[in-house]
């Protein structure tokens, strides 16, 4: 499998995406609103993926709750945002960290009965005052103990539902005053122990995924999708992540060069896996053919994702945790 996961066109599989996915095949593909219309159609499509993918491929979701959800109503469930489990947790603790463990657990088995192995969440910036809202009320809090435990939390509810959850964006976009979708974001701030608290206490989730920020205090050169000095000597070595490592979008405007060069700079930097979600055949098709195979590290690394999301699925009562989330939290 080529170290990459990337998105599709439309809401079918095409003739054309088939045959590159057959020939190039990727460690995954992610999934968006453009391709997802109802159960049905959508349990067409998982089916059409699965049978011209790897077996082990995986098919990702940004499911986090809130503003940033694929699986939406009428055919999925509601769900809240990060930040109205912080606002919970600040009055009752307890409550707050048993919302974001039923919100992770509902979101999880949502996936899974949709035939996702991996959903992008949890958020881990911090939600700071004054901040570009691109992130706003996806963070749980500004506090970082707070992110972490809610996180925490929330990634627990998804290992429950046999889900492998995303903690980002490493090492932390909460102080970002521009949308990384659109520019490249800079943060000169010297001192960011605070931002890299929350994953910190979480590196022992089975994914993180990077920010396209330029932390000059760190890395003035690179952002920090393509610094080694970042992901190898904080996120790896400083915060001691062994799990898989995955960019952020490579078709996000913060970042230059072709898809393909993106790739090639991520992976070089210290990234298992490229994302690349356009679903443009013609540069996923470039990427895919320059992409390397995925290195014997991060084929470990998907592996014990994999294994661990398994092994720590249970027998869940979705309406009975719906019921008691709504008796804990209402938006």
């Amino acid at each position: 499998m080529k170290a990459a996961i990337v998105g599709i066109s439309g809401p079918e599989l095409t003739a054309q995406e088939a045959a590159l996915f057959r020939a190039h095949p990727p460690a995954g593909i992610i999934l968006f609103a453009r391709n997802i219309r109802d159960p049905a159609q959508l349990g067409a499509l998982v089916a059409a993926l699965r049978a011209v993918l790897p077996a082990h491929a995986v098919l990702m979701v940004d499911q986090e709750g809130g503003r940033v959800a694929r699986l939406r109503p009428p055919h999925w469930r509601d769900h809240p945002s990060a930040a109205a489990h912080g606002a919970l947790f600040a009055t009752d603790p307890a409550a707050g960290l048993r919302a974001a463990w039923l919100t992770g657990a509902l979101i999880g088995l949502d996936c899974a009965a949709a035939g996702f192995d991996v959903a992008c969440a949890p958020v881990l910036d911090l939600g700071l005052p004054g901040a570009h809202a691109v992130i706003g009320d996806r963070a749980f809090s500004a506090d970082p103990g707070t992110v972490a435990r809610l996180g925490r939390a929330l990634a627990e509810g998804l290992l429950a539902a046999g889900v492998q959850p995303v903690g980002k964006h490493a090492p932390g976009h909460g102080r970002a005053m521009v949308d990384s979708h659109l520019a490249l974001p800079e943060v000169a701030e010297p001192d960011l122990a605070a931002d890299w608290h929350p994953f910190a206490a979480n590196a022992d989730l089975p994914w993180l995924m990077t920010a396209h920020i330029l932390y000059r205090g760190l890395d003035p050169a690179a952002p920090a999708t393509l610094s080694p000095r970042i992901l190898q000597g904080v996120v790896r070595d400083r915060f001691g992540f062994t799990g898989v490592l995955v960019s952020d979008d490579l078709a996000m405007q913060a970042l230059r060069g072709t898809p393909a060069d993106r790739a090639l700079a991520c992976l070089a930097a210290g990234c298992d896996v490229a994302l690349y979600c356009s679903g443009e055949i013609a540069p996923t098709t470039d990427l895919l053919i320059q992409a390397p195979p995925l290195t014997p590290q991060a084929r470990c690394r998907l592996e014990a994702a994999r294994t661990l999301a398994a092994g720590r699925r249970a027998a869940l009562d979705g309406p009975a945790l719906e019921t008691e989330r709504k008796a804990l939290l209402s938006w």
